[in-house]
């Protein structure tokens, strides 16, 4: 008999490209995880039309028609629980949540960041990588907290800087890194294999290389 699967809504302003990465893992039976709907902010994001390729239910609900932040996620709560969603992924979901949204999901969401954090929070991390001068840059995944761009680390994936990267070049790179890692990283969630303690998460898996993807040295 096979194990009972988590039931997770993706949650994208844009147009699912990581979405898309969780939506392939997950049409694989043994995957641990099941995804039972899409919700965008956006109306016009081109992801909705992905998940509707997947025969994934989607809703919209339109950031710009609440009155504040906390009726728009309180809305967004409601529908989460009447699909019985336990679980959430952020794929390019581009509003701050509310704190209270934020607590009521509690080490139940998780956020995918093109950076290696704590370095580079927030937006442009890509020029600012290169800006900085590093020489790896990369993707985290992380559980969420109010704070934006925090929260316990599940998984980081790495890429090498090259001399002559555009910030395009970078970005590029990073994206295929992100969507080695995020379907990775929910797997071992919904496997039960990553436990919060003291702030920080720890990942019961075998070896580094379960949760670390480093270098990727792809052009």
């Amino acid at each position: 008999m096979m194990a009972k699967r988590l039931k997770v809504a993706v949650l994208i302003s844009g147009r699912g490209s990581n979405m898309e990465s969780l939506l392939k893992a997950a049409s694989e039976p043994s995957y641990p995880a099941k995804i039972v709907l899409v919700l965008s902010n956006r109306p016009e994001a081109p992801g909705l039309e992905k998940a509707r390729q997947y025969g994934i239910e989607t809703q919209v609900v339109d950031h710009k028609t609440y009155r504040n932040r906390e009726s728009f996620d309180g809305e967004m709560h409601e529908i989460l629980l009447a699909k019985g969603v336990e679980f959430i992924a952020l794929a390019g979901f581009m509003r701050l949540l509310s704190q209270r949204f934020v607590e009521d999901w509690r080490d139940r969401m998780i956020n995918i960041h093109p950076a290696l954090l704590p370095l580079f929070p927030g937006l442009d991390t890509h020029e600012r990588a290169l800006e900085a001068g590093v020489k790896i840059h990369g993707c985290s995944v992380h559980f969420l907290r109010h704070e934006m761009d925090t929260g316990p680390l599940i998984g980081q994936a790495a890429v090498p800087v090259l001399h002559d990267d555009t910030p395009e070049s970078l970005a590029a790179r990073v994206l295929e890194a992100e969507h080695q890692l995020y379907p990775l990283c929910l797997k071992l969630v919904a496997e039960g294999q990553v436990k919060i303690t003291g702030g920080n998460a720890q990942v019961l898996a075998k070896s580094p290389g379960e949760i670390l993807i480093n270098p990727i040295y792809s052009s």
